[in-house]
């Protein structure tokens, strides 16, 4: 069968690669504890469970319009012109089955074949994969340890050509966790109008802070509000990966095309899905708020854990439920290490290169996982290390 030769361009996201072989290894009865995925280990709190039967018996089992609910997405306006601490209308919502559609659709209506794309690396691979697929070049913006994995603002003004059209940025990051300051996003607000980009901003572990931390958005610099799309959802806050449930915020005259784009893609999103996410940003809050509690108590333990095993030297994120310990100090590659770590130890993780080439030397461990099987796999890494 002739396959389009575009397919070549396309990428992947190593996560569900590696959980599908840990599960296979699972099925011939070895036991894995599972630190590749990113996905809370908790359950959907039981009001939006109830939100979305209520739901279907009142008849949210049709078609929806394209850029989602009137009611969700004045609702999301609502509520993230409070987090935000700036004035968003329901005109500038578009409502998608996951995050990653506003990734895609950002990509596809704001950039031409030939232009550039400024991305972190290491960094969500899916940006590269889409910018790829377009026919545009992804250009890397190297983040540094040492400078608990942001970048320095010198090196993103070099990257900048007259053929860059949208800067990506992720805050809190994934696979680092680490955040962008005040400062940093000021003065990447300050390029982003200077030479007229569009920025794409993941926010989707924003409300994942430890430390006293506090989101900002670039959206709230000056001259930014008319060249971002935010991007946030509902996947990781409130547990709710398999409802499919993201949504952008834009330019007005973005929604129309990221409208049709949907139009063609997915018509819409889950109608009774979105009236449970009406219940997730309207209804109490608690939940979200132990579960941060919890994966901070998780975090401070895989850090001292990872930092006890000879060759890791893991940074405390302040963001997300990631930790990207260095392991160089183990003369062992990224990708044979977790391999190591899954097929002989029984730990599942990802190397480091599945987010970019620099990437290498590092491992990423979800800990989105019970302290138990945390603590049963520092052991086994630590033994298997010595």
């Amino acid at each position: 069968m002739h396959v389009a030769q575009r397919m070549k361009n396309l990428g992947t996201e190593t996560a569900f690669l590696v959980l599908a072989k840990a599960k296979a290894l699972e099925a011939r009865g070895k036991h894995i504890i599972h630190l590749e995925i990113g996905e809370p280990d908790f359950d959907t709190p039981v009001n939006i469970k109830n939100a979305a039967k209520k739901a279907l018996d009142d008849g949210y089992t049709h078609y929806g319009p394209a850029p989602g609910l009137p009611e969700l997405r004045k609702t999301v306006a609502e509520f993230m012109s409070k987090a935000r601490g700036m004035k968003f209308t329901a005109d500038q919502v578009v409502v998608t089955p996951g995050g990653k559609p506003i990734m895609f659709f950002s990509v596809l209506a704001c950039v031409d074949e030939g232009d550039e794309v400024i991305c972190p690396n290491p960094g969500y691979p899916i940006y590269e994969s889409v910018i790829n697929l377009v026919g545009a070049k992804p250009v890397p913006l190297v983040l540094k340890e040492e400078k608990e994995f942001r970048f320095e603002i010198e090196d993103l003004r070099k990257l900048i050509t007259p053929k860059t059209r949208m800067l990506i940025i992720n805050t809190p990051h994934n696979p680092t966790g680490g955040i962008l300051t005040k400062d940093d996003l000021r003065q990447i607000a300050e390029l982003a109008v200077r030479h007229d980009l569009i920025v794409l901003s993941d926010e989707i572990y924003s409300r994942i802070l430890y430390d006293g931390f506090e989101h900002i958005s670039i959206a709230t610099f000056p001259g930014m509000a008319e060249r971002t799309i935010l991007l946030d959802g509902f996947s990781k806050t409130f547990a709710m990966t398999g409802w499919r449930l993201g949504f952008g915020i834009m330019p007005e005259p973005l929604v129309p095309l990221i409208s049709q784009l949907q139009i063609n893609c997915t018509s819409c999103t889950a109608s009774f899905s979105q009236v449970a996410a009406i219940e997730a940003l309207v209804g109490p809050q608690r939940d979200v708020e132990a579960m941060v509690t919890e994966f901070k108590r998780r975090r401070d333990l895989i850090v001292d854990g990872l930092n006890g095993i000879a060759g890791f030297r893991c940074h405390k994120p302040l963001g997300a439920f990631y930790v990207f310990p260095n392991i160089t100090g183990t003369g062992k590659s990224s990708r044979d290490l977790a391999d190591y770590l899954m097929n002989e130890v029984g730990v599942a993780c990802l190397a480091g290169t599945a987010f970019g080439a620099d990437g290498e030397g590092y491992l990423r461990f979800s800990y989105a996982n019970s302290v138990e099987n945390i603590e049963l796999a520092l052991e086994k890494i630590k033994k298997a290390i010595s």
